[in-house]
């Protein structure tokens, strides 16, 4: 890889780190404690959230018309990504030990931690769970994806990508043709190196 291209990559890290470490802060600032993906409050913190929780009925009544319409468009999409999700899975599953990829986890991927806010009726933690689910669904798809594209065919576009996977700044460069079959057993490598630190790091 690009050495100057690393350098970039490593500030990147650098700076998400950053902000998860603020990120961090704030929630101690609301004394959310985090154990085992479980999230504990404070009982004076509870006790605030639950009074600003607004009630099912009043939530329901006073609904806006537009949101009122949208909803039979918004949860039949629940099919398909449930589709999405299990061929997603199945691939992953069967391609990638065919092909020493390592496989991902699924789980990093979902986080459901909303549900645990008093201050939401349990309608807006159905409508939170759906958005988280959603969201880590194509997060996950685009994992897999992107490994999939950095075993097969990892060569960078020609116009620029917005928001690139993790891997995409690691491709070969667009019409190196005198590097990419190199370029290709490097990362083709790289990834059985993963999948090998993988298994190596399992209890």
């Amino acid at each position: 890889m690009n050495p100057q291209i690393q350098e970039f990559l490593d500030r990147i890290q650098q700076l998400e780190a950053a902000i998860e470490q603020e990120a961090k802060s704030r929630r101690q600032q609301w004394q959310a404690d985090f154990d085992q993906h479980k999230v504990r409050f404070e009982k004076e913190v509870l006790a605030q959230q639950k009074r600003f929780k607004e009630g099912l009925l009043g939530y329901v009544l006073t609904a806006e018309w537009r949101h009122v319409l949208c909803v039979p468009f918004i949860y039949p999409v629940l099919v398909p990504m449930l589709l999405l999700d299990g061929l997603i899975s199945l691939y992953q599953w069967v391609c990638f030990p065919l092909c020493g990829i390592p496989r991902v986890k699924r789980s990093d991927y979902f986080v459901f931690d909303r549900t645990h806010l008093a201050y939401l009726n349990w309608l807006e933690k159905i409508n939170c769970a759906y958005c988280s689910y959603g969201n880590g669904l194509l997060a996950y798809g685009r994992e897999v994806v992107g490994l999939t594209e950095q075993y097969w065919c990892p060569i960078k576009h020609a116009r620029r990508v917005l928001q690139a996977h993790a891997h995409y700044h690691g491709f070969a460069d667009y019409g190196d043709a005198e590097n990419f079959r190199a370029e290709l057993a490097r990362l083709r490598a790289e990834l059985l190196k993963m999948r090998t630190d993988e298994a190596a790091n399992k209890p």
